[in-house]
């Protein structure tokens, strides 16, 4: 199983990027993904998770209203689109997705939820 994340780069505050994320090897259609990123010298922390069917999505209170997670299970992808981007939303981005049947946000705002995790995507916002 493989979780392949692109789409980070270099923005300017204010600006955007669309971080998508690929599963191959099995399919997570029935699974929740999330999204987490870890900036440097800091813990791994939550961004977003989603949950199979869509009808249920939780944020980080420091993206809520400026990024929105969504998932294509057709195409095994999850995406993170991040507007309004502020320099402290630089690090690395990981793509997460659990094996488990969890709809809670409790559960999905945790790390040791997920199973499977991609390697990470470089986003860096310059002020």
């Amino acid at each position: 199983v493989q979780l392949q994340a692109y789409g980070g780069g270099l923005a300017q505050a204010g600006g955007s990027l669309r971080l998508s994320c690929a599963a191959s090897g099995r399919t997570f259609s029935r699974n929740a993904m999330g999204w987490f990123r870890q900036a440097p010298g800091k813990e791994r922390e939550f961004v977003a998770a989603i949950t199979w069917s869509s009808h249920h999505t939780y944020y980080a209170n420091s993206v809520k209203g400026r990024f929105a997670i969504s998932r294509d299970n057709a195409k095994n992808t999850v995406y993170l689109q991040m507007n309004s981007l502020k320099p402290e939303d630089t690090a690395v981005y990981y793509c997460a997705a659990t094996s488990a049947t969890y709809s809670n946000a409790f559960y999905l705002k945790s790390g040791r939820t997920y199973d499977y995790w991609g390697q990470g995507t470089q986003v860096t916002v310059s002020s």
